[in-house]
């Protein structure tokens, strides 16, 4: 997936669903329901050992977009994008991960928190960025000041995300999109409860139809 597919795809949904998959065979089960939810994306974590089949898996059903979250490593970059990741997260900015996808020609949204961060990715030709752990670090308020000055970069607010601060993070014009795993709770996915996973993710879309109408969605390149 190209840089602006990518973001079209952010800027059409304004969400992405952050999954922790204990088994493989959740994953087909999930990506279907997904789909079934109006929510054709997902970021994957490597947060198990389950992350790489798991993007395999879901990269076989059509109109999803799959990415990699919580890379770490160049070697977990390789192997996400060779089982099929069409993007790459990483929590923090780790300019040997950075670069290697972006000479491989995979987007990557690294995370940042604080000026220093930004400016790198700025050095590095990129203009979306994951604003994380957001809540925790200052949530609206920081980002909103940490943002000013940075004309045309855009950013995707993850860790703390709910449908209670989602309005705020959403209604700032810097915001893209926003990283969430309430929508996709392991212990649904645990307990194989995929139809209870598939309404979540309704009203999670629903939630965000009513905050940003079509006529206000939008978004610039990745980079």
């Amino acid at each position: 997936m190209s840089n602006e597919s990518v973001q079209t795809t952010l800027s059409q949904h304004r969400l992405v669903p952050v999954i922790v998959l204990e088994g493989a065979d959740d994953a087909i089960p999930l990506a279907e329901r997904l789909i079934a939810g109006g929510l054709p994306i997902a970021e994957v974590t490597f947060r198990t050992d389950a992350a790489a089949e798991s993007i395999r898996r879901m990269t076989t059903v059509p109109g999803l977009h799959v990415g990699a979250g919580t890379v770490l490593s160049v070697s977990q970059a390789d192997e996400a994008i060779d089982a099929g990741a069409t993007f790459v997260v990483a929590p923090g900015f780790n300019p040997k991960v950075v670069r290697h996808c972006i000479d491989k020609g995979v987007p990557i949204i690294p995370g940042v928190s604080n000026p220093t961060d930004i400016e790198m990715g700025i050095d590095h030709g990129l203009a979306l960025l994951k604003f994380c752990p957001a809540e925790a670090i200052g949530g609206v308020k920081l980002l909103r000041a940490i943002a000013a000055p940075y004309r045309g970069i855009e950013f995707v607010p993850t860790g703390g995300i709910s449908p209670d601060n989602l309005p705020r993070y959403l209604e700032l014009a810097s915001v893209v999109a926003c990283g969430g795993s309430w929508m996709v709770p392991p212990t649904l996915i645990k307990a194989k409860d995929f139809g209870a996973v598939e309404r979540l993710v309704r009203e999670a879309v629903s939630l965000v139809s009513n905050i940003c109408p079509a006529s206000k969605k939008g978004g610039k390149p990745i980079g």
